[in-house]
């Protein structure tokens, strides 16, 4: 007794936190609501809570669950006043709606807006409009159901089936119709790339069918020919017709609605071949059982904490169930294996693991009504199934299934400015393309952001003009307007979530060339495209049109002046010893033959001969032997002279032919040496910053270097010198500047091997890696594909692309690689046209001076000759001088003998002045020139020319002085 009112206090505060259903009688009855579209779902609510009552090991211990029931009404605030009046009174923890399929959704509406005041938890068994979804509004609302935006999971898994890339979204202009299409679109950008789609044109209508009319005058700019429709009833039988009237439901074209617009009369009018999404499971019965159980499993672990009980009344606006949003999330987190299949919920309270069924429209052949027959399911654990063999497609066709696509016969077509395979030109005085080269005009996007004509030719340009001709297609071209090929970047949008905060939401989009192709700016992709695995999950490619791989580029080492490189075979050293040589040999073969008793030497003196071996003419033969230019005069004659010349011989002849072959080595097959050796150079696998290399950004180049795991250092190193076109890496590598100097390039070996052949400073290097091929770009399913790649096979046959490629590619100028060898130019050779050079120069010197010297030497014979003849004519003289004085003399003695004799008897005669001043003259001549004339004549002589002998002796002797004085 004692501890009977011990525990009174404990019992009272019980009392007052819980609900009094529990304290009268031990048993916790719990209420819920119920606004059903029928009266009869009454009865059947009873039993499903009088059976999960009975089991009660479904519910909390010591539990019971009750029902109260009310109709819905069509009306929202009779709807709105039936909660307070009828539903809040009797303390409900949670309310159970639904409403038929004629029947507005303002009723559920205005029911979910009036228990989510109050906190109370509201689930929709057959509401699926999409604003039920937003807890701003609909803050305590759950549903068995999904929204209508939730089929498009559906359409998702039906292209990928089928394999359809680009589709049609047709969508009503209200609230369901936006949010379908942000589904889809949401799905379009998460899909993976091997099976992923686009949206390529949207087409909204306003409900009511004011402009379904106008829906489909803009068709024929889209490619695609995949409709996905969402309308209601009414408004399907108007796109129906309308499609009809464009020829969209026939053979070729592909529709997929939702559940309304294959229902009723919807179904009545649909073409054959429509395929639908229904939701499975849509018995109403079923789901209200669902959601019975839902709420009493939630129970069970709600009753588990400090809970309070729902409001009784709806007079006080300012009170709220605070226990209710704890409820709420115990209902969403509940997973239960109902009648309507696995259910469970996401954070938005809607049916998160839905099931369907898809339906096709078959014409029944015996009563002429269309009928929509089962064809697959969809669930979202075991995805889809679908049977093939019995679907029928637009227009009757049964098997294979359509294109999807329509056969535009003019195609956008999109390119990229890459020599020698799209070259970029600039109009004509006239406007247009020059007619001298097959050009076509194309669009490159400018830089204040309008389109301006230019013209396009090149390899590629060429090639699409072939396809066109052969296959019947028109085109436009333009550049890509960003200047890149195309790769996956992330792009960062700034999202508001619930809370008020901003989050980032990545996604990854295709940029460049593949992404024009995939957002439909472009049909096809005319370009040296390579081909790789992560594009080609997303476009289709056709056959290579090229095979390459991948090269670096460099700048050639500067060797300096190659004016000496005639003197490279051979050292310094060894060119010294050579000079040496030929001097010594010479002398000692003038030594040899000028000494021995069998040389040119004596035998000249005993013959004589004057071709004896004089030293220039040993110097000569020396170097005639060297440089066998052959051996003329002055050859030695001495056995022991000829031995050292056969010698000598022998010695010129290795030395000759070791010099060719060295020669050969040097010249010809030394190339000019590059910087590395190729990939697996160590520069490149251990980088640096003092040898820079990159390729360009975002390119297929640069997924390659990505990809290869042994490659990942490089690709590192690279992303911080990458550039961002071919052009400006060339441009860097070919510059003089230190600070911006590119050390390599690594590009496809065709755009390189076109650059190096007409650039001679830069060379390519190392063997190819990374062998692939350029291939045309397609939308995926696009009927171009097959058609294009069987005509690029023909032209490979027909040598149609071994043409274009000699034109436009293999057009060289300079040595391409280092595994060819080169040709010697004048650079090579240049010193020995300077010593040619070096030689005119100094023999023409030379035969000035030669003439100068025999002229010299002519003039000074002349002089000695007229010096032996003056001396000869002085002797003749002389000579005669000495006869006559002797004869003189004999005659003076005989006169003086006779004048002796004669004195004795006469006196001698007086000389005159005449007389004396001749005798003076005749003694002056014959001392001055005495000594000339006759240098041995003794003095003793002149006494008789001065004698009074004789006057004819005087006479005689003037006459001789006077023809003296003439000669000289």
């Amino acid at each position: 007794m004692w501890l009977r009112y011990c525990c009174l206090p404990a019992y009272i505060l019980l009392a007052w936190f819980l609900p009094t259903e529990l304290v009268d009688g031990n048993v916790r009855h719990v209420n819920i609501g119920f606004l059903l579209s029928k009266e009869d779902y009454h009865g059947y609510v009873n039993e499903v809570l009088n059976e999960l009552n009975d089991r009660s090991q479904l519910l909390p211990s010591n539990t019971k669950l009750n029902a109260t029931f009310q109709v819905l009404s069509w009306n929202p605030i009779e709807s709105a006043l039936s909660v307070c009046q009828t539903l809040v009174p009797t303390q409900v923890y949670a309310v159970v709606v639904s409403h038929s399929r004629n029947m507005s959704s303002t009723s559920p509406a205005s029911i979910s807006y009036t228990c989510g005041f109050y906190r109370i938890p509201v689930i929709g068994i057959s509401t699926r409009e999409h604003v039920f979804s937003d807890k701003h509004i609909h803050m305590s609302f759950l549903r068995t159901v999904p929204p209508y935006s939730h089929q498009a999971l559906v359409w998702a898994d039906l292209l990928r089936y089928f394999g359809w890339t680009r589709v049609v979204l047709i969508t009503s202009d209200d609230q369901d119709g936006r949010a379908i299409y942000k589904t889809f679109h949401g799905l379009e950008d998460d899909l993976d790339g091997s099976n992923g789609f686009m949206i390529e044109r949207s087409l909204i209508y306003k409900p009511g069918g004011e402009n379904i009319t106008n829906l489909f005058t803009s068709i024929s700019e889209v490619q695609s020919r995949v409709f996905l429709l969402y309308a209601s009833e009414s408004d399907a039988v108007q796109v129906y017709a309308e499609a009809a009237k464009h020829n969209l439901t026939t053979d070729g074209n592909v529709w997929f609605v939702t559940e309304d617009a294959l229902t009723g009369k919807a179904l009545q009018q649909a073409p054959e071949g429509i395929i639908s999404v229904h939701l499975n499971g849509s018995d109403e019965r079923s789901h209200v059982t669902d959601a019975i159980h839902v709420i009493a499993k939630a129970l069970k672990s709600f009753f588990e904490e400090n809970t309070t009980a729902p409001p009784k009344t709806c007079q006080n606006s300012g009170h709220f169930w605070s226990s209710g949003p704890s409820f709420y999330r115990k209902l969403i987190g509940t997973k239960v294996e109902g009648e309507t299949g696995y259910l469970s919920f996401n954070m938005q309270g809607d049916r998160a693991t839905p099931s369907y069924v898809i339906y096709n429209s078959k014409r029944n052949i015996t009563t002429g009504v269309t009928e929509h027959v089962k064809v697959g399911e969809w669930d979202s654990l075991t995805q889809l199934k679908v049977d093939t063999a019995h679907l029928v497609w637009p227009g009757g066709r049964m098997g294979r299934k359509p294109e999807g696509v329509s056969s535009s016969s003019k195609l956008q077509i999109t390119t990229i400015e890459t020599h020698p395979f799209v070259f970029v030109e600039p109009l004509d005085s006239e406007g247009k393309c020059s007619q001298t080269i097959s050009a076509v005009e194309c669009h490159k996007h400018n830089a204040t952001g309008e389109w301006s004509k230019m013209c396009c030719k090149g390899f590629c340009i060429d090639l699409l003009v072939k396809l066109a001709s052969n296959l019947n297609f028109s085109y436009e071209v333009h550049l890509v307007e960003d200047g890149l090929y195309g790769s996956l970047e992330i792009v960062s949008t700034p999202v508001v979530n619930g809370g008020g905060k901003t989050n980032n939401n990545t996604k990854k989009t295709w940029n460049g060339m593949v992404g024009e192709l995939i957002t439909g700016k472009a049909n096809m992709i005319v370009a040296p495209l390579t081909i790789n695995n992560e594009r080609a999950q997303f476009i289709d490619f056709s056959v290579p049109f090229k095979y390459q791989g991948l090269t670096i580029l460099v700048k050639k080492k500067d060797h300096g002046s190659s004016f000496a490189s005639f003197f490279q075979p051979f050292e310094t050293a060894l060119w010294l010893l050579i000079g040496l040589a030929v001097h010594i040999v010479a002398l000692i073969l003038y030594v040899l033959d000028r000494f021995s008793p069998f040389g040119r030497f004596k035998s000249s003196q005993s013959s004589d001969d004057q071709d004896a071996l004089t030293l220039s003419s040993a110097m000569w033969f020396s170097w005639g032997v060297l440089l066998n230019s052959g051996m003329g005069e002055g050859t030695p004659r001495s056995l022991s002279a000829r031995v050292l010349g056969m010698v000598w011989a022998g010695f010129a002849m290795i030395m000759v032919a070791s010099y060719t072959a060295n020669l050969a080595a040097f010249l010809v097959l030394d190339r000019p040496e590059a910087s590395i050796t190729g990939i697996n150079d160590p520069r490149l696998r251990n980088p640096s910053e003092s040898f820079k290399y990159a390729t360009v950004t975002g390119s297929s180049v640069e997924q390659y270097f990505k990809r290869q795991v042994e490659l990942s250092t490089m690709y590192r190193f690279m992303e911080n010198y990458n550039y961002g076109t071919v052009d400006e890496a060339i441009e860097a590598l070919s510059a003089n500047s230190y600070s911006s100097q590119l050390d390599a390039f690594i590009w496809d070996s065709a755009v390189l091997d076109y650059v190096a052949s007409n650039n001679c400073n830069l060379v390519t290097v190392g063997e190819l890696f990374g062998r692939c091929g350029f291939g045309l770009g397609f939308q995926k399913g696009s009927p171009w594909t097959e058609k294009i790649s069987l005509e690029v096979l023909s032209f490979h046959e027909s040598g149609v692309m071994e043409a274009l490629d000699g034109e436009w590619i293999s057009n060289k100028h300079c040595k391409l690689s280092d595994n060819q060898p080169a040709t010697l130019g004048l650079s090579n050779m240049a010193g020995v046209f300077i010593l040619v050079a070096g030689g005119i120069v100094m023999g023409v010197p030379l035969i000035f001076v030669e003439i100068f010297y025999k002229h010299h030497m002519e003039t000074k014979e002349k002089q000695m000759q007229l010096a032996r003849m003056a001396a000869q004519r002085w002797r003749g003289t002389v000579q005669r001088r000495r006869t006559i004085r002797q004869t003189l003399l004999n005659k003076a003695q005989q006169v003086r003998e006779n004048q002796k004799s004669n004195m004795r008897t006469w006196p001698l005669p007086a000389k005159t002045k005449d007389e004396e001043s001749r005798e003076s003259d005749i003694a002056t001549i014959s001392q001055t020139h005495q000594s000339v004339i006759d240098p041995t004549q003794s003095n003793s002589d002149l006494p008789l020319l001065h004698s009074r002998g004789s006057c004819c002796h005087r006479n005689h002797l003037t006459g001789q002085a006077e023809v003296l004085e003439h000669t000289v």
